[in-house]
């Protein structure tokens, strides 16, 4: 059998899984139809605002309007998908749909690339690699990754941003800074995550190297840079809003006015945001509140495991750090963001967390592994049963979404 570089390799095991998610929603759950019907059903719900953007730029009274018309204001989403959508629009001459759909997917193929490069780069086994990849398919929410919305653009910038900044050498940084201003261009999380490799960068010194003040320029001032390049998208985003509304924060306003976005920056520590009984299918903002809980439980596991002894001997430790922040910092973003509306939509916004915690877990057991095999084995059977029960789900969800239906 022919060896495949390994880029290639992760290049054609992304666009494989792509394919089939397009394949699965498409010709097994989209209504009946024609196939560009078909097809154009993953449109739906926030993608007629991207839509509206596209089409007719960002516009808003000032302050925006206290309910929901794109028509008004439509200045409650980041730039960076429509603009790569209305890209591909000019280029290849599509219907604003198709490039919305094609936006996305192009974007799925790079976030499953990214995943398989992590993965050839530590070396992970084959059977872990698409182990883990199941575990993330499986996710009720992952339809979204090729469905008209933004989650498939931001994970693929997120993870190549940390890819790359990992790399340590120059051209890697550059690239990296790039990938960081697609990221923060496209979701308000984007901003924070840029710090994740200062962070890392920062825990790799030690007390010690941070005691040190005179060899701090030398230590952290390239890092810096490259954070700040990576902020650029975002904060390019606020600089537009002053510019043209003299508002810097008139996405923030948008948000709280016609969406009730009132962030609760505590609601991480309160027991009472988290859902212990099973929700209702029928119930999507119970299935977020449940996402939310276990999107909390993961962080808390892997937190865990990264105190035990054998974990703290690990010296490629520092390799999955920038993910866990990150995990951490989206998460508590997003349930500070939408506590005030009941958990909604947490089950889409808590897939990038899951993806990001998943690919710090093969990190974590291929170098602290798990010595008992009985382990391995119960860990193996667990996910497989959890990742049956997510497809299954994922599939009611994707059968709904393409009727129209509201579901997360």
């Amino acid at each position: 059998m022919v060896s495949l570089n390994p880029a290639i390799r992760a290049v054609t095991f992304g666009l494989a899984i792509t394919l089939v998610q397009v394949a699965l929603a498409v010709i097994l759950l989209a209504p009946e139809g024609p196939l560009s019907y078909r097809y154009q059903t993953l449109v739906q719900h926030d993608s007629y605002w991207f839509e509206n953007i596209i089409n007719r730029g960002y516009n808003t009274i000032v302050p925006p309007i206290s309910q929901k018309m794109m028509e008004v204001s439509n200045v409650a989403f980041f730039p960076g998908y429509p603009v790569f959508a209305r890209g591909l629009k000019s280029l290849l001459h599509l219907q604003t749909a198709n490039a919305l759909l094609l936006a996305a997917q192009i974007g799925a193929w790079a976030c499953w690339t990214y995943f398989f490069l992590f993965c050839e780069r530590w070396a992970i086994p084959r059977p872990a690699q698409w182990l883990g990849a199941t575990t993330i398919v499986a996710h009720p929410a992952a339809f979204f990754l090729v469905a008209a919305y933004s989650e498939s653009l931001f994970l693929a910038a997120l993870l190549g941003f940390l890819y790359w900044t990992m790399n340590g050498t120059p051209r890697g940084q550059i690239i990296g800074a790039l990938h960081g201003v697609i990221m923060s261009a496209t979701r308000i999380v984007g901003l924070p995550c840029a710090l994740a490799p200062l962070v890392v960068r920062v825990v790799a010194a030690k007390w010690r190297g941070l005691r040190d003040w005179a060899r701090w320029p030398r230590t952290f001032a390239r890092t810096s840079l490259v954070c700040a390049v990576a902020m650029l998208g975002g904060l390019g985003f606020f600089v537009y809003g002053q510019y043209r509304w003299g508002q810097w924060d008139i996405y923030m306003k948008t948000q709280e006015f016609g969406w009730a976005i009132e962030p609760d920056y505590l609601a991480v520590f309160k027991p009472s945001s988290y859902r212990w009984l099973l929700p209702s299918l029928s119930n999507p903002t119970e299935m977020s509140q449940m996402a939310m809980t276990f999107g909390g439980l993961m962080i808390l596991v892997m937190a865990v495991l990264e105190m035990l002894p054998a974990a703290r001997r690990d010296g490629k430790r520092s390799q999955r750090l920038g993910l866990f922040f990150a995990a951490i910092v989206i998460y508590y973003i997003s349930v500070s963001g939408v506590a005030s509306v009941a958990m909604e939509s947490m089950l889409r916004y808590e897939l990038c967390v899951h993806a990001l915690i998943v690919l710090a877990f093969l990190h974590y057991l291929h170098n602290v592994p798990v010595r008992v095999w009985l382990g391995r084995v119960a860990a193996t059977i667990v996910i497989a049963l959890l990742s049956a029960a997510g497809v299954a789900l994922q599939g009611w969800y994707v059968w709904n979404f393409t009727r129209g239906n509201w579901v997360a």
